[in-house]
Formats: structure tokens, sequence, C-alpha cells
């Protein structure tokens, strides 16, 4: 039976599911109605669409992963499947993360370079070619996946078998994997949206300077900027914690080798994908008007009081016609 301090993290794992499942289902949701209404699906609606879809199923996998580590800890360790499909979705929502700081930067950035310019006028290609490059390098990472459970498959035997001195010596080997393995992963991604980052900035201040030669003239872009940097710098914030959590799994369930201490990390790794969904939905001027609608329409039907069966949707802006 779980005992009380497994009980409380569950609870609280629970709680962070059901907090990012909403909004990450409220992405997903508001950009289908709106490609059944318009057939023209836009790239950054198809980027937040998969987005939203991959880190569902990444909290599911999460919420999956507890409730294996405190019934069935034996299982956990060795189940080769679920680290797969743990790689399928932490790196698909990865990488459409950062399609989606790229396309910020070309939609959002000016620049005088015929490279950037040219870059700009394809970015749907632009886009394409990451997710491509993306899938490409997933089955690299299969291929890391097979050699990393093999290592730590025979680290977990001898760590059963309270061994000594060729347990070190494995558990060495296993930590040294699986930082390289995460390096080469998560780099590039981290890359580019640094380097997403670091361009709009330079791209506002010499927004910033023509104002100040110019203070009669009006530039709506430099809004744009700040906001398109706050959501880089966001999503590079909880990545940088998404990615020390990642670490940190594997050297606390060898070096403490306790199965409550995995808890606190597995709840630092559910704040990546639920947290972040909320910050895309401010940013993003339609999901953040059919949230407010959203809850408009709630709160307006909670008053009344109304059955279940005799609610309507016409205030709900994602259900009206154009």
């Amino acid at each position: 039976m779980p005992s009380g301090v497994e009980n409380t993290f569950l609870v609280e794992v629970i709680g962070e599911f059901m907090t990012g499942m909403p909004g990450n289902g409220f992405i997903a949701l508001v950009n289908c109605i709106d490609w059944a209404k318009r057939p023209k699906f836009s790239s950054a609606d198809c980027i937040l669409t998969g987005l939203a879809i991959s880190r569902v199923s990444q909290l599911w996998k999460m919420l999956f992963d507890l409730f294996v580590l405190v019934l069935w800890p034996h299982l956990y360790a060795i189940d080769k499947l679920a680290k797969k499909f743990w790689t399928l979705s932490n790196h698909l929502a990865t990488w459409f993360a950062t399609c989606l700081s790229v396309f910020c930067l070309f939609k959002v950035a000016s620049s005088s370079y015929p490279c950037f310019t040219w870059l700009r006028w394809q970015i749907h290609r632009v886009v394409l070619v990451l997710l491509l490059g993306s899938l490409f390098s997933l089955f690299s990472n299969f291929e890391l996946v097979d050699a990393f459970n093999g290592v730590w498959t025979n680290v977990y035997k001898i760590y059963e078998r309270n061994s000594t001195w060729p347990s070190d010596v494995n558990k060495t080997l296993y930590l040294d994997m699986l930082i390289v393995f995460t390096f080469i992963c998560l780099i590039i991604p981290f890359l580019l949206s640094l380097t997403s980052l670091l361009c709009l900035f330079l791209s506002l201040m010499r927004h910033t300077r023509n104002l100040q030669l110019s203070p009669s003239s009006k530039d709506f872009s430099v809004e744009a900027h700040k906001r398109a940097m706050k959501m880089v710098m966001s999503f590079l914030l909880l990545f940088m914690v998404h990615v020390s959590s990642i670490l940190l799994t594997g050297w606390v369930f060898l070096k403490l080798q306790k199965h409550q201490a995995n808890f606190v990390v597995m709840l630092t790794l559910t704040v990546f994908p639920s947290g972040h969904s909320f910050i895309l939905i401010l940013a993003n001027s339609k999901l953040r008007q059919n949230a407010l609608g959203l809850l408009w329409y709630l709160n307006y039907h909670l008053k009344r009081v109304k059955p279940l069966a005799s609610l309507t949707f016409p205030e709900f802006s994602i259900f009206q016609e154009n």
C-alpha cells in the first residue's frame, strides 16, 4: 500500500495534471474548431496544435509513470516501451515549442540582411524543414534509447543485488550516458530558441533606437517584440528546469536510492507542460479572447444555475460563425 508521503505526492501530481490538461486541451480544441470553420490552417495554429497534443501525451505519460513508481517500482525501472513513448512525446513537445520560437522570430523581427528576408518569406517551409529534421533526429534518438536501456537494465540488476564496487562503476557509466543522451537530444532546440531570443532582442534595440531618432513616429512592433521575447524567454526558463529535472531523476534514483525522492523531481517535470500552455494562451490574441469568452460563458451560466441539458453556446466566440 502507498505510504502517506506517496499519497501526498500522488494528489499533488494529479492536481498539476488536472491543471495542465485543460490548458493544452483548450489550445487544441480552439484551433481544431477554427480549422473546421476555415480549412486554411496557419503555421502558427499548426505548431500550437501539435504542441498541445504532444503535451497532452506527455502529461498522461508522467501520470502513468507516477502510478507505476508508487505501485510497481520494478516496472518503472525496466519498462523499455514506456521509455520510448516518453522520448517520443518529450521530443515532439520540445521541437514544436522550438518551431514556435523560430516562427515568432521571423514574424516579428526585421532585418536588412537578404538571407533573413528570404527566410521570412519562406517561413512555412522553414518550419516544415525543422519538423522533418526533428523526425530524422528522433529515429537516431531511438537507437540511443536502445543502448541507454541496455546499460540501465544492467545497472538496475546490480542495484537490486545491493552490490558495491560494480554498482558504482555502472552508476557512473549510466549517469554519464544520461548526460550525453540529454545533451544530444536537446542542445539543438535550446540553441535555436536562444538564438531566436537574442535576435529578437537585437531587433528590439534597433527599433527602440529608431524611435528615439524619430520621436513623432509610431512603431507598434515594439510591443510585438516584447510579447514574443516574453514567450521565448518563458520557454527557455521552463525548458532549463525541465532538462534539470530529467537529469536529476536518474541521479536521485541511483545516488539516494529512495523512490520518494523521485516524486519531488516528477513534480518539477510536470511544471513545463502544464504551465507553459497558459503562457501561450495569454500571449496569443485568438486564444486569449476565446479563453475570456469561455470564462464569461461559464460564469454567466453558473450564476443562472441552468441544467446541463439546457446549456447553449451562443456567447462563446469560437462557436460563432464568421
